[in-house]
């Protein structure tokens, strides 16, 4: 067993996961991300009760860590889309295996989800 202080040093690779994506909004922006670009507006409209400011705080947060990508398109007006990176669809089977386990303990039919529509799981 390793000493308490030599513990604390070396992190979890869950809770560092979950430190990463420790919020709902977060994990819903990914999935809603799953099913393409998107601009601020059609995330907006995808997340009801999210403000403005809470997503754009979100999307900083995972654009920071690199899960996320943010273009800005030089026209006016300007516009910006978000996507994921490579790090983000790591991501995906993790997500899926969300969506399978609240399906089960919902006892339902799987909802419509970007998530499911972009890998292409027939009754996933």
């Amino acid at each position: 067993m390793l000493p308490v202080d030599l513990c604390e040093e070396i992190k979890c690779p869950i809770q560092y996961v979950v430190d990463l994506l420790g919020n709902k909004w977060s994990i819903l922006v990914l999935r809603e991300l799953f099913g393409g670009n998107r601009r601020t507006y059609q995330l907006l409209a995808a997340l009801p009760g999210i403000s403005t400011k809470t997503l754009t705080q979100r999307l900083r947060e995972l654009e920071a860590q690199g899960l996320v990508d943010r273009r800005i398109y030089a026209e006016i007006p300007p516009h910006v889309e978000y996507s994921l990176t490579p790090k983000g669809h790591q991501i995906q089977p993790v997500m899926l295996a969300l969506h399978q386990v609240g399906s089960q303990w919902l006892s339902q039919d799987p909802c419509i989800c970007a998530l499911i529509e972009e890998v292409g799981v027939a009754g996933a």
